[in-house]
């Protein structure tokens, strides 16, 4: 086994009103960790790139539920690794852990019993079958996210036809939630993406009725063609103009699932930001609900939630895409690339093989 180890670092901070590079993040080599009592040593497989940690460069996060990383530490979020060394009597070498404060190293000790211990998940193998980085998208919080928001927001009844639309359609979360929707009963699945190539994605593989690309067409003159009944549903990852295009097509009764706002990430808006006065209106007068969904709170559901996505990609009701970078080195690259809209589907960084 190789005794020397990577880790990537927050360099600096990008601000509040600025976009991130890969010049706030370094990789640099740091020791190959020893194994006290009680501890378990892990070699890193994959590690998630996700739009939340953008809020974790700032040193205020915008949110209560989230710290942010420290300059010159090693960053953390969620991953997948295999345990191969343990001096705790509840691990056992070989076994695949899951972490949502996973450390961007190649190897690491984990602390995982006592009051400060991290919290770790053993990963079932039949589950995932080899197919480790699941765990991170698929069967993640992004997964999880799109059911369990569609489920809990959404307000979806069988043979209702109603409308859904999903902004970010192609990426981990939206394309779940486009296809929950569509299982749950929506007749009209409508996904708002930034590229032809992702629109072909999410209508000819994920099964959306329309696609719209926000970049290059009039989003508001496409939802009137593609949702002539109105729109019932917004799954909205994105926030900003977009969302209030989408709103404006909204009916009466209607409900807004608030995941995401990654077009305000980079900004010091708070979360959720505050919406124009004209959309304001809108939402009273038409009594549309708009409610903040956090799948940490829904901790409880994440069994039967799993169980159930699992069930549907066994039988390829629901499909899921990944993007891949290989190697440590290549993670800040990734991140950056996700932020602007480069990865299909769940966008994972390999790290090594078990």
């Amino acid at each position: 086994m190789s005794r020397t180890n990577k880790r990537v670092c927050l360099k600096s901070r990008p601000g509040e009103n600025s976009a991130p590079s890969v010049d706030n993040f370094h990789v640099e080599d740091c020791e190959f960790p020893e194994v006290q009592d009680g501890q378990i040593l892990v070699k890193t497989l994959y590690l998630s790139a996700d739009p939340y940690m953008r809020c974790r460069m700032n040193l205020d996060t915008g949110t209560d539920y989230m710290s942010p990383w420290k300059l010159d530490d090693t960053i953390d979020g969620s991953g997948v690794g295999v345990v191969i060394e343990s001096r705790n009597s509840s691990f056992s070498r070989g076994e695949i852990l899951e972490s949502f404060h996973w450390p961007w190293k190649q190897y690491a000790t984990f602390d995982v019993q006592g009051f400060n211990c991290l919290i770790v998940n053993k990963v079932e193998p039949t589950l995932v079958e080899k197919h480790y980085s699941l765990m991170l998208g698929l069967y993640g919080v992004s997964g999880l996210s799109g059911l369990v928001g569609i489920r809990e927001k959404g307000h979806i009844t069988k043979d209702s036809k109603q409308t859904c639309v999903v902004s970010a359609a192609a990426g981990s979360c939206g394309s779940v939630a486009g296809q929950v929707a569509r299982l749950e009963g929506c007749s009209n699945v409508v996904g708002i993406c930034g590229s032809d190539e992702k629109c072909a994605y999410i209508t000819e593989d994920l099964g959306f009725q329309h696609a719209i690309n926000y970049k290059t067409q009039d989003v508001e003159e496409r939802l009137s063609e593609t949702c002539p009944n109105g729109v019932d549903v917004y799954f909205d990852n994105v926030g900003a103009s977009i969302s209030d295009t989408v709103i404006k097509q909204m009916n009466k009764n209607s409900h807004i699932v608030l995941c995401g706002q990654i077009a305000v990430y980079n900004t010091d808006l708070p979360y959720p930001p505050p919406l124009s006065q004209e959309t304001q209106d809108i939402l009273q007068e038409r009594n549309i609900t708009r409610e903040r969904f956090l799948i940490l709170n829904y901790v409880d559901q994440f069994p039967n939630s799993i169980a159930q996505l699992h069930l549907w990609y066994k039988t390829g009701a629901i499909k899921f895409r990944e993007t891949v970078a290989e190697s440590l080195d290549a993670a800040p690259e990734a991140f950056i690339s996700m932020m602007t809209g480069g990865n299909i589907g769940k966008q994972i960084v390999h790290v090594a093989d078990p």
